[in-house]
């Protein structure tokens, strides 16, 4: 630090020995030091805010936040961790001048879009969509702008207003599968399975590689009550995708149970290393009692890939039917520590705003648990609704 007293990377790697072996005053004492000689450095402000955060010293944290302005008046970075202060500390109005400052200074997409978000959590949906304007006006192919518009016009009744808005966001973010999934989701929702198929036809001659829009096309057909057309589209899929763990765990899925073992061979000749295929092949092991393989499968798919929501989500409901009290404590404190953000279940229990808003890792980790019970994982549940639903009409 005396040798290189103006080098961001040293009073990092400082202040994480720091932070590790000191105490919270030595830590604060040293981020001081740091920013007086690194003012530009915005990852030593919020650093230093979100100690006082942690410990409970809010009006610590806005002070050193209301420096870190002085400093970088227009860091991106440095206002959306203030308004993030305000909003979960129960200061909406504060949050909201924030933004309108910063979409002034800083107006980036990141900006547009917490200022959207903010509205809406408050339950504003007007205000929400007449920020929408303007921000797609600055930023037209930012496609979240697009996605959040459509999810927030459905959510009002707009539904041709939301199919215009997905309509325009296809052309303009042609590349983008999101884009794509939630137009055709869109249409499936409204009864038009016909033009859900269409648009994900369309969606994939643009995106041949994709594994998601396969995936997509694959279970609309399953939720049709098409098996026969489901189980086409996946010998199509895997050909187009051969090495996709994504498809290879639904295609195990859909198998009927006596070819399972053979498709899961087969998944593991092509992607023996994914999390996708992994935790299908742990639950076929779960399926037939054989505990502790379905536990060291489990186990193995947290540990390719710890940001896979959905394969601590089955963990942790195998440890819930199977294990010990002191499993599931430490399943659920691995994820807390992970911080997973990707796989289906976990991103459609994380975004369903009108429930979950505000939750923390435990919570969804207890949610998406629930999902991923035997039976009830999309994967496998898809033919039973299908026969349930045509049965039923």
């Amino acid at each position: 630090l005396t040798t290189f007293p103006t080098k961001k990377s040293v009073w990092v790697r400082a202040a994480q020995h720091e932070k590790a072996h000191g105490t919270r005053e030595s830590l604060d004492a040293l981020l001081r030091r740091a920013v007086s000689y690194c003012p530009q450095a915005q990852v030593l402000w919020l650093m230093g805010a979100k100690e006082k955060w942690q410990s409970g010293d809010v009006e610590g944290a806005r002070a050193i936040l209301n420096e870190a302005f002085r400093a970088n008046p227009d860091s991106e970075q440095v206002w959306l961790a203030a308004q993030k202060l305000e909003s979960e500390n129960s200061q909406p109005e504060r949050a909201r001048k924030l933004l309108a400052r910063a979409r002034e200074r800083a107006g980036t997409e990141r900006v547009w879009m917490k200022s959207v978000t903010l509205e809406r959590d408050l339950g504003e949906l007007e205000s929400a969509l007449a920020l929408l304007g303007p921000a797609l006006k600055a930023h037209p192919r930012f496609w979240k702008l697009h996605l959040l518009k459509a999810q927030l016009e459905s959510r009002a009744g707009q539904h041709a207003a939301a199919r215009e808005t997905l309509a325009r966001a296809v052309k303009v973010c042609p590349d983008c599968e999101p884009v794509w999934l939630a137009a055709a989701r869109l249409e499936e929702a409204h009864g038009a399975v016909s033009k859900a198929r269409s648009l994900l036809e369309v969606a994939r001659l643009k995106r041949t590689g994709a594994p998601q829009l396969w995936l997509e096309a694959v279970r609309l057909e399953r939720r049709a009550g098409n098996r026969k057309a489901a189980m086409t589209l996946m010998a199509k899929a895997l050909q187009q995708c051969k090495s996709a763990g994504l498809l290879w765990a639904e295609a195990i899925a859909m198998e009927q149970r006596a070819q399972q073992k053979t498709k899961s061979s087969d998944a593991l000749k092509a992607c023996d290393n994914d999390a996708h295929v992994i935790l299908a092949v742990s639950r076929l092991f779960w399926r037939d009692r054989k505990e502790e393989k379905a536990r060291s499968w489990c186990n193995r798919a947290v540990t390719l890939d710890p940001d896979l929501g959905d394969a601590w989500g089955n963990y942790y409901a195998f440890e819930l039917q199977h294990g010990t009290p002191e499993q599931q404590e430490e399943v659920l404190r691995r994820c807390v520590a992970a911080d997973p953000h990707h796989g289906d279940e976990w991103t459609r229990v994380a975004k369903d705003d009108q429930s979950s808003l505000g939750w923390s890792a435990e919570q969804l980790l207890q949610k998406v648990a629930e999902n991923m019970a035997l039976g009830r994982w999309t994967g496998e549940a898809l033919d039973k609704m299908a026969a349930s639903s045509s049965g039923a009409s």
